[in-house]
């Protein structure tokens, strides 16, 4: 029986060529909010496309229940959905301030709290984090903050799952430009100058490193947040 994994965010940018790149041999269920899924996702075979606003109170358990009550397991999450907002230091936005911590932070806590009675040994759950959580953004500084914590978390509950045979790990891009929101050319040749392999990072890249976490490959590989940023401020 096919591999289940279940993508937060998956209907755009980085979360659209995870759920692209997983599909190859697992069943997946994926995770929108305003952005629609491309219609032939929808429709491919051992796909569950839910529209869902993981902020909201018992989001993460229709989630969760759902992708079970269609598939019958679950063996890989990815909590790839994070709102990046500004937070100036002269202002306060406390439902915009609440709605980033509760996607980027709490949701992955409230998914792994509702799929861990499911969780076999073997399975594996990666979040998406950020440079960020190390190279603090001007103006962006309650984003990077919930990321650093995402990180925290992410070895906190790698410590505690791994008596299960559940790995935790994350992965931490660096600038990458999605098809839905490039940067411009000014900005993109900034980022280039600072990104030891010369070029910007592609949703691929970041795709290609949670298909090596959920692997067999990395089954001694539990803990870890991965940086993908090309050698960025290297």
């Amino acid at each position: 029986m096919r591999k289940v994994a279940l993508v937060t965010g998956g209907a755009k940018g980085i979360g659209r060529a995870i759920v692209a790149e997983l599909a190859t041999d697992h069943a997946v269920a994926l995770t929108w909010h305003r952005a629609t899924p491309a219609a032939e996702r929808i429709a491919a075979p051992d796909t569950l496309a839910l529209q869902a606003d993981l902020a909201q109170e018992g989001a993460a358990e229709r989630v969760v229940a759902k992708t079970l009550a269609r598939f019958g397991r679950l063996d890989v999450i990815v909590n790839n959905a994070g709102i990046i907002a500004q937070t100036p230091k002269t202002q306060v936005d406390r439902a915009a301030q609440q709605a980033l911590l509760d996607v980027n932070l709490l949701a992955p806590a409230a998914l792994l709290a509702a799929a861990l009675p499911h969780l076999r040994p073997g399975a594996a759950i990666v979040s998406i984090s950020s440079i960020n959580a190390v190279l603090p953004p001007r103006d962006a500084v309650l984003y990077g903050a919930s990321k650093a914590a995402l990180n925290l978390w992410t070895r906190g509950m790698a410590k505690e799952l791994g008596p299960a045979g559940i790995r935790v790990n994350a992965v931490a891009p660096g600038a990458i430009n999605t098809p839905e929101a490039p940067r411009d050319a000014a900005l993109t040749a900034r980022f280039v100058e600072d990104t030891a392999l010369g070029r910007i990072g592609r949703p691929e890249d970041i795709a290609g490193a949670v298909r090596f976490l959920v692997s067999e490959a990395a089954d001694f590989i539990t803990g870890e947040v991965l940086t993908v940023s090309g050698g960025y401020r290297l």
